[in-house]
């Protein structure tokens, strides 16, 4: 495992210590994983919703606007809890 240096913010450095005072974490890496993980998850659904809008633009099959698609796809994922 990589080892960095970063620097945090104080509003930034206050939160990630209160996740780690209340126990939700046991240590600052393991918040800035947590995050990363949920960052790149979230960028996986984007992705794939993209890819989706694309697709779905590019078939003609539907009369909706991407505009409607995306909101229609982010209401389902809502309702999912994926989002």
């Amino acid at each position: 495992m990589s080892r960095s240096s970063i620097s945090f913010t104080p509003p930034n450095d206050e939160w990630i210590n209160s996740q780690i005072e209340s126990e939700e974490y046991s240590s600052k890496s393991e918040v800035i994983n947590d995050l990363i993980r949920k960052a790149r998850k979230e960028q996986d659904e984007i992705s794939y919703i993209r890819a989706k809008l694309i697709a779905s633009e590019k078939s003609g099959f539907t009369d909706l606007t991407r505009y409607e698609i995306l909101e229609k796809s982010k209401e389902e994922l809502r309702k999912n809890g994926k989002l």
